[in-house]
């Protein structure tokens, strides 16, 4: 817990006397006197129970417990002036757009409900969703092109620099078109996977190994028809238009099987469930209209998930 008698003063006062080496010249760019600067500094030390800075000749030094605190006093005062900015910002209407990259699993639900939810709010904030598959998407956010991502959790060797935020799990299903011969239940649906077009996820897509290893676990070490896409749009009319199976996360086609237009096969993909959420660099920090944006997709999955929104 923050130690409630540390005050702003008290981290600007410490930070520019650092920066400075000095408490006259602190004082004078922080408009003030010396011995208010040093009252300062003396009322931080209390609290911290060390000493931060200490005479060298005729100036001064930082403490090693002193170039500790500065470290964490810095970083809090340049998230507070960023915040700031952002609200500054926002209020002139200048903001620069959140990206976001969103793979298909929660673009077609969560996204447009959270997108709604979003609008709702105001701020101002220009959007930009961008669609891929999950290693081209996880590269633009490690160099600074994506805000954040929303999706399946990657593989722990993908996530160094990131941070993950669960918001629920989702399983990958066979979609089919209504009235397709494995929907009668009279033939081996394993048995007979092969006597029809597959589509498949891409080798680079998040849900790629959670297929094959289910597929072989089943019996199944390769598909002579097999199609690798990860065009959602290209999957729902080709599934429509053909006896093709989709293999592909259950957000994806959750609005047209409940519409009627697909239909699930009877397999038990339970193995292949995941975790799906955010992720972002763990040094990001958030704006105010991100931190909005990300509260909604909260709310907008969690209405998925329980009202089937």
């Amino acid at each position: 817990m923050i130690d409630a008698r540390i005050k702003f003063r008290h981290l600007q006062t410490f930070v520019e006397v650092a920066r400075q080496k000095s408490v006259v010249k602190a004082a004078e760019l922080l408009n003030v006197t010396q011995p208010a600067v040093t009252k300062t500094i003396r009322e931080l030390e209390d609290v911290l129970g060390v000493a931060v800075i200490e005479r060298e000749g005729r100036g001064i030094k930082v403490t090693r417990y002193g170039e500790v605190f500065l470290r964490h006093a810095g970083a809090a005062l340049t998230a507070l002036r960023q915040g700031l900015d952002s609200v500054s910002h926002e209020r002139a209407g200048d903001l620069p757009p959140i990206r976001v990259g969103a793979l298909p699993t929660v673009s077609t639900r969560v996204m447009p409900h959270a997108m709604t939810l979003f609008l709702k709010e105001n701020t101002g904030a220009r959007i930009k969703i961008v669609t891929g598959e999950n290693a081209v998407l996880l590269e633009q956010l490690r160099v600074g092109d994506l805000d954040l991502v929303v999706g399946r959790l990657a593989a722990p060797d993908k996530m160094t620099g990131f941070s993950f935020e669960h918001l629920f799990s989702e399983q990958v299903v066979f979609a089919v078109r209504a009235g397709h011969p494995l929907l009668s239940g009279r033939e081996s649906i394993f048995a007979h996977l092969g006597d029809y077009p597959v589509l498949m996820p891409t080798r680079a897509s998040i849900i790629r190994p959670f297929v094959e290893r289910f597929l072989i676990a089943n019996g199944i070490a390769g598909l002579p028809n097999q199609i690798e896409t990860v065009s959602d749009a290209f999957g729902r009319a080709f599934v429509r238009q053909s006896d093709a199976i989709w293999i592909i996360s259950n957000g994806v086609v959750a609005a047209e099987v409940e519409d009627g237009a697909l239909a699930i096969l009877p397999i038990d993909t339970s193995e292949t469930r995941g975790p799906v959420g955010f992720t972002m660099r763990t040094d990001a920090i958030q704006s105010l209209p991100l931190s909005i944006l990300m509260q909604t997709i909260r709310e907008a999955a969690e209405a998925v998930v329980t009202k089937g929104y």
